[in-house]
């Protein structure tokens, strides 16, 4: 990667996506083996790129202590998804929703991790150092678009080296490549409809005429920046994945020499 500070050469990064708790059953039971699995691939940083819960805050309390034991030197770092807001359960009034998104919040906190809504941090090996954002949700309708790139960091064109978490791809070519020259994008939300038919190379989904940029790797034309579509590990609607398996991605740093 042509901006890329020489001391992170060789940068692994881990992302997972779309854990959507509350779907998982009997799965779950798979959770020890992909958190011991994260764990192994020894990243310098773990990122999950949002719907940690499917439609209420209250789904994380049980897998907390399993999904606290992910480690990495700079951290466990975290977005909110669509599924995350509680935006698709029937609330008894707009305060308890409140209450369930900011409880998931703080149990998030209590786990490790540090979630980025709208806002951004900085890592650093030797005397290099990159940035590190996150946004909300960005969405187009009916998705809501809570997601504030202007706010998450306010220089989107400077020469240091970004990495954007942001659970929609969409977001990627809407505003992203039009408003800044973040260098790495990293999002999930697609699942790729949880259907994949095809093989290496010569893949389809369902997600495909919805979502362009729907699973793996994307350069953006005459520019350098790139986005990553991980398919995420749980489920919507149907509790089934087909060619779509569940996805823990691997991503090492490289600079152009």
């Amino acid at each position: 990667m042509r901006n890329l500070p020489e001391d992170f050469d060789g940068y692994r990064i881990v992302q997972f996506s779309d854990l959507h708790l509350e779907t998982l059953g009997s799965a779950a039971n798979y959770l020890p083996r992909w958190i011991n699995r994260i764990n192994q691939l020894h990243p310098d940083l773990i990122v999950f790129t949002g719907d940690l819960v499917n439609r209420r805050g209250n789904e994380l309390p049980p897998y907390m202590n399993e999904l606290s034991r992910l480690s990495a030197p700079d951290g466990v770092y975290s977005i909110l998804g669509n599924h995350d807001y509680g935006d698709y359960f029937h609330w008894g009034n707009p305060e308890e929703k409140e209450q369930t998104l900011r409880s998931l919040i703080v149990d998030e906190e209590k786990m490790g991790w540090t979630m980025l809504n709208n806002r951004s941090v900085f890592l650093h090996r030797g005397n290099d150092s990159i940035a590190l954002i996150g946004v909300e949700n960005w969405g187009l309708p009916p998705f809501p678009q809570y997601g504030k790139l202007d706010q998450a960091y306010s220089s989107l064109n400077d020469s240091v080296f970004k990495i954007l978490l942001s659970h929609n791809p969409l977001h990627w070519k809407h505003e992203v490549i039009p408003h800044s020259n973040i260098d790495l994008t990293l999002s999930g939300h697609t699942h790729a409809m949880q259907l994949k038919l095809g093989w290496k190379g010569f893949e389809y989904s369902f997600a495909e005429p919805l979502y362009p940029e729907w699973s793996g790797l994307y350069t953006a034309p005459d520019k350098h920046q790139m986005l990553y579509v991980n398919e995420g590990i749980g489920c919507v609607f149907l509790p089934m994945r087909i060619g779509a398996r569940p996805e823990i991605t691997i991503i090492t740093l490289k600079k152009e020499s």
